[in-house]
């Protein structure tokens, strides 16, 4: 998982961009706050943190990077586990627990691997699909673009509407490491401490432990999420008030000197032999090649996820799955590129969440060349889809 910092970045940069744009604000219509020290409502207005997004029967909320769930009321880590299927041993490992051990009402359970994902799919930001936005661009790019559109129809068209996607924002997942506190990271993230604890169902002390995910409290649309508060930060009593004060050691009776033996010295071992050199990558029979390498992170779903979303490093290189022409380049809506390499037999190939693009349209690409890199900002992922024509298929069988 990333640094704490580098997750902070984005929130935090949002959070001054959005100060700067202060003056643009509407004045506080009620006029408290400009007489003498009268308490202001405004502030309060402009920082109205947005609700947790409602979990699914089985108690998970689903993002495009990740998935957590919400415990009940007397559970335990292996009834959650059996209600949303997945492995109680594992689970326990990946967020610093036990099977056994209880879970408080609400409190937010990190999965390591994705489960089925709700109706609907799982929460992604509002904006437009990528086929409406590379549609043009295939269409330039496919030859037979008159025969397609006399084609019988897709019995998919005609078939039950799929469920509207869910739409929402992912927040950042920060996972505690050890001397921190609920309240150094909602100063970290510029957070309020009770937004912070009813978003992952805290209690009342505000008790984290190593290894735990929080989910970081996002704003509603337009608003700033309401700040960290000192004030909110229970007084710290100093060590040994209220309680007597042991006497120090005697001068007089010093402890006795241990006689410890020494510790035996390690033996010698010969280092192993490097076979490294010796070795060579195997060859791949798969059509295609990985464009990055990661766990597949969300499964191709016909009309709700065209393709497969890859987990990768920001500045991981992007490369082409086989050899082809750059067909088209185009942005989406919040101007991130967007590659279409055309292949043999009328397959495409779209690359998507990228940036740094090296190639240009027209461009011949080898198998393995570099297109370009997996963004810094948003979800660390490629979206890769495969299109027959006009048709998106699973990448999977061409990738084995």
């Amino acid at each position: 998982m990333p640094l704490p910092f580098r997750t902070a970045m984005p929130l935090l940069t949002g959070c001054a961009i959005l100060a700067l744009s202060a003056c643009d604000r509407p004045i506080d219509m009620d006029m408290r706050g400009l007489f003498g020290d009268a308490p202001s409502t405004a502030d309060a207005a402009r920082n109205a943190t947005a609700e947790r997004p409602e979990p699914d029967a089985r108690g998970i909320i689903s993002y495009p990077g990740y998935q957590v769930a919400v415990a009940r009321r007397d559970d335990s880590v292996s009834s959650l586990a059996e209600r949303v299927g997945t492995d109680a041993r594992e689970l326990a490992r990946f967020n610093g627990l036990q099977p056994d051990d209880r879970l408080r009402e609400g409190e937010i359970i990190a999965l390591p691997d994705r489960v089925s994902e709700p109706e609907g799919g799982p929460l992604q930001p509002p904006g437009v699909d990528i086929q409406t936005l590379a549609g043009n661009a295939i269409d330039e790019a496919d030859a037979d673009a008159d025969a397609a559109e006399t084609a019988e129809p897709d019995p998919a068209e005609t078939a039950t509407p799929e469920p509207e996607p869910q739409v929402g924002v992912e927040p950042v997942r920060h996972k505690v490491e050890r001397g921190e506190t609920a309240f150094t990271i909602a100063r970290l993230y510029d957070v309020s401490i009770r937004s912070l604890a009813e978003w992952n169902g805290l209690d009342s002390n505000f008790t984290v432990r190593e290894g735990q995910y929080l989910l970081i409290p996002i704003a509603e649309p337009g608003e700033e999420t309401r700040p960290f508060d000192a004030a909110e930060v229970p007084e710290t009593v100093p060590p040994g008030s209220g309680s007597p004060t042991p006497p120090p050691p005697s001068s007089t009776r010093p402890l006795p000197e241990e006689d410890t033996a020494p510790a035996a010295e390690a033996p010698e071992t010969d280092a192993a032999p490097d076979l490294g050199e010796d070795q060579t990558a195997p060859a791949s029979d798969a059509r295609m090649a990985y464009p990055v390498r990661g766990d597949i992170i969300r499964d191709y779903a016909k009309g709700r996820n065209d393709g497969i979303d890859i987990a990768a490093e920001p500045g991981t290189p992007v490369k082409a799955a086989a050899d082809g022409v750059v067909a088209a380049i185009t942005e989406d809506t919040n101007g991130v590129p967007i590659i279409v390499l055309k292949h043999p037999d009328d397959l495409l190939t779209v690359y998507s969440n990228i940036g740094n693009v090296t190639v240009s349209k027209g461009d011949n690409v080898g198998r393995g060349d570099t297109l370009a890199e997996i963004r810094t900002e948003g979800t660390a992922a490629l979206h890769f889809e495969v299109r027959d024509g006009f048709d998106s298929v699973d990448p999977t069988p061409y990738l084995e």
